[in-house]
């Protein structure tokens, strides 16, 4: 059995569970999200590279910038939630 796929499991939770907590209006909780979006695009990213999936790579390190945009404006955020 080739373990490096199983690494598309967790990845996927952890992207399923981090649309959901991103989509909460309590700060704190979009920050959880969007911590563990950064962790699903770090093991998408491993996937990735092992599989020679390179636009997946690709579009995981866009992910990256855009997730740490999230994370910026979520504490400059004015929102008292």
């Amino acid at each position: 059995m080739d373990y490096w796929n199983l690494l598309q499991w967790p990845a996927m939770v952890a992207t399923l569970g981090s649309t959901w907590l991103v989509a909460s209006t309590r700060k704190s909780l979009r920050m959880v999200g969007f911590c563990t979006f950064l962790a699903s695009n770090a093991l998408w990213i491993t996937w990735g590279f092992h599989d020679r999936a390179w636009a997946l790579v690709a579009l995981q390190f866009g992910l990256v910038a855009l997730n740490v945009r999230g994370v910026t404006k979520n504490e400059t955020s004015a929102r008292p939630f």
